[in-house]
């Protein structure tokens, strides 16, 4: 099934996010972790880059392919393949789509992708480059968005212009960049449909699971953090299981007034952790 066509099902989308094993694991090693998702049965599971985003230069290929592949012919869940091309030549590109379209994805989820040290830059200078290369070849195309701006991105409003270009280049749906303050996200939704983005937009949450986490995503992604965290972060300095409870349990109140505000479906990092998906789907379902 295409994405485009799970929005018009009347239920709220609940999405997954899973991420291939890093070195010489193979994708039969998240086995165990798909069978408790597949339970949750969610509207579709994304599958990123390997680390780095390689993957025949394209960002898609080995294990992202493979496990994308896996989670629509095992278990019966629609998938979504990450394609990154900061890397990549128009050639890769070809040659990941027919990779993608001969084991069935018809999902990808268009990216820029981070610069990895010593590697070339490729034939895309930005993902809606991308989209225009991937528009009209069978695929249901997304992307992402930046609640709070993109980190090199020198405003709201550039970013904004930005998803625009990405709409009209063909993305059918997008999926919004982690954030801890649902505000942020209204705000940036309604500036979004004002400038004309008409898309439905997925806001993508992931729970706090240590101290360390959430300072690595500060400066990954610039997300600010809401008083609410902070209390937390202090709270349980000391007690790094507490704060995993409390992290998750904060991420489900996070999702849970996303939903009754009406959103267009909600999109759960779950680091491949099967009880964080458990949890927040329990309680959007409750």
């Amino acid at each position: 099934m295409k994405i485009s066509e799970i929005f018009n099902t009347g239920t709220l989308p609940v999405s997954l996010e899973i991420f291939p094993p890093k070195g010489e694991l193979g994708v039969e090693t998240l086995r165990s972790t798909l069978d408790e998702l597949h339970d949750l049965a969610p509207a579709f599971i994304s599958v990123t880059c390997s680390a780095g985003g390689s993957g025949n230069g394209g960002g898609a290929g080995g294990k992202t392919a493979q496990l994308a592949e896996l989670v629509q012919r095992e278990y019966n869940i629609t998938s979504v393949a990450h394609l990154t091309c900061i890397s990549a030549k128009r050639d890769d590109i070809d040659r990941t789509v027919e990779d993608l379209r001969s084991r069935g994805i018809e999902n990808v989820l268009a990216l820029r992708g981070d610069r990895v040290a010593g590697r070339e830059p490729g034939d895309f200078a930005h993902a809606s480059e991308l989209i225009e290369a991937l528009a009209g070849r069978g695929f249901c195309i997304g992307a992402a968005c930046y609640p709070e701006g993109h980190i090199t991105c020198d405003s709201l409003e550039a970013d904004l212009d930005h998803l625009y270009e990405k709409q009209q280049a063909g993305a059918s749906f997008f999926t919004s960049q982690l954030f801890f303050d649902n505000d942020s996200f209204y705000r940036f939704l309604d500036a979004a449909r004002a400038r004309g983005i008409d898309r439905p937009i997925l806001p993508g949450i992931m729970p706090i699971l240590s101290k360390a986490q959430i300072t690595r995503m500060i400066f990954l992604c610039g997300a600010s953090l809401p008083s609410q965290i902070v209390r937390l972060l202090y709270r349980y300095e000391d007690s790094p299981e507490d704060l995993r409870r409390a992290g998750i349990e904060y991420a489900a109140g996070q999702l849970c007034a996303l939903r009754d505000h009406g959103v267009d479906g909600v999109h759960i990092y779950t680091m491949n952790h099967p009880d964080i998906a458990r949890t927040c789907i329990e309680a959007l379902r409750a």
